[in-house]
């Protein structure tokens, strides 16, 4: 959800040929009329291959990919930089492609060995963005509109194509908030979707959260693991004071030791909808505000799941303190859109209006 900063990073991603360029026309036009002044970084692969540095004339695809991520990490950090000299108290960044883009035109080790070479890890990329968008490559679902004729950069067959965006999902797969366009509809209600999306990321008018939630049966771990676009993310979320009826957390998130720290305020406004603000904040942050825990409620620590299925983000939620039974989450810009779930999970009933499965509930005497 929107964090309260005076400036908004969104990525904007997917496979060749999805619709980016006209999506950042559209971007412009509409939240310029909102007030915002947009900002857009564009795309460092395409500027390096057209510059005549490739991977084919590199000495290895891994020196290649170093190359990009180091002019990428660069122009964040410039285009950062000019954003908050900007006379404007709304700046939408729109990044066309980021960091972790990378990670699909590369294998694992070679990934691991640039974050390494760079000082950096998967949580803190992720902490970057407020959120990312996939437009889901022509050549999935509507093969005839497919052609690469506007970037010059670009030669990818439909084949190609829908392989490299299968391979995009699956490296974005673990952002707290990431969501795909698919080409279920026809090209300007797409384009609309993705507008209506970040829309809804901004909090026009407000930043509400509309989440449904299932109780599952305890899902097979070794499974879940071996499915490519499904990510492991390690959380501790500590509850806080609050005078009125918000919900006050703090969280920690990430793996491998690697961490990044939240700070959460929601507010109920129906039995699906919330309204809610979220910052990053420091680790001496952190650590200062867990001085405030409440401390009638446990800390609650679970492995999450991030799946996505069908164009569709699933997260689930694995408790130390069950063993049998799992909390599968879906979040939705609309209360009554349908959802496909995941065929390897198995459904025991929908949670979203029980309070018993409310995070907060769960933090209680009697599950410890």
């Amino acid at each position: 959800m929107l964090k309260e900063r005076l400036i908004i990073k969104i990525v904007l991603t997917g496979g060749p040929s999805a619709g980016k360029t006209t999506a950042k026309a559209k971007i412009e036009k509409f939240f310029t009329a909102k007030g915002y002044t947009v900002v857009f970084v564009p795309e460092t692969a395409s500027e390096v291959i057209l510059s005549g540095i490739t991977y084919n004339n590199c000495i290895s695809n891994l020196e290649f990919q170093k190359a990009i991520f180091s002019l990428q990490l660069a122009k964040e950090a410039i285009f950062l930089r000019s954003a908050r000299k900007l006379l404007s108290d709304k700046v939408l960044m729109v990044f066309d492609r980021g960091l972790l883009d990378g990670k699909a035109y590369t294998n694992a080790e070679d990934f691991k060995t640039i974050l390494k070479d760079f000082d950096c890890n998967e949580a803190q990329i992720y902490s970057e963005y407020d959120a990312v968008f996939h437009l889901v490559t022509a050549a999935k679902g509507a093969l005839e509109h497919y052609n690469t004729e506007n970037n010059g950069a670009r030669r990818e067959t439909p084949e190609e194509a829908a392989a490299r965006d299968d391979k995009l999902i699956e490296a974005w797969t673990g952002h707290p908030h990431f969501r795909i366009i698919d080409n279920s509809t026809d090209f300007d209600t797409k384009i609309n979707r993705l507008i209506k999306e970040i829309a809804h990321l901004l909090g026009e008018p407000d930043p509400y959260e509309i989440e449904r939630k299932f109780l599952i049966e305890y899902p097979d771990i070794q499974q879940l693991e071996s499915i490519p676009n499904c990510q492991k993310i390690d959380i501790l979320q500590t509850y806080l004071h609050s005078a009125n009826d918000d919900e006050i957390r703090v969280r920690q998130r990430g793996t491998d030791g690697n961490y990044v720290y939240y700070h959460t305020i929601k507010r109920k406004i129906s039995d699906t909808k919330r309204l809610e603000t979220e910052r990053r904040i420091t680790k001496e942050e952190y650590l200062k505000l867990l001085m405030d825990a409440d401390i009638t409620k446990h800390q609650i620590r679970k492995t999450r799941y991030c799946l996505t299925y069908e164009n569709q983000y699933f997260e689930i939620d694995i408790f130390p303190f069950w063993n049998d039974k799992a909390i599968l989450e879906i979040e939705l810009n609309d209360e009554n859109a349908p959802i496909t779930f995941p065929k390897e999970l198995r459904i025991i009933k929908e949670v979203t209006s029980d309070p018993n499965y409310k995070n907060a509930a769960l933090a209680s005497d009697h599950l410890f």
